[in-house]
């Protein structure tokens, strides 16, 4: 790979890393914020699992996030009893 070469993917990455999809005004909240998962979505697979959202977060089914840094964030949904509604 040439020198220039190397430039122009270390640019690209580098480009991908801090550039945001969010388009909206107001803008979404970004991916280190703690309202993160309040983005919008941009793409949504719930036959795999996932969730893009547009400041660049994976969110998983089972509440789980991959930051566009790399970050992992571990499933936060409260564990317990479900809630049921029985009808009367």
């Amino acid at each position: 790979m040439s020198i220039s070469s190397s430039r122009r993917t270390n640019q690209t990455t580098s480009q991908r890393k801090t550039s945001s999809m969010c388009q909206h005004q107001p803008p979404c909240p970004t991916a280190d914020s703690a309202d993160r998962e309040a983005a919008h979505l941009v793409a949504h697979h719930p036959e795999q699992g996932w969730s893009l959202l547009c400041n660049g977060v994976l969110l998983f089914e089972d509440t789980g996030e991959l930051l566009p840094d790399g970050q992992v964030i571990a499933p936060h949904r409260v564990l317990g009893t479900p809630h049921v509604a029985t009808a009367a």
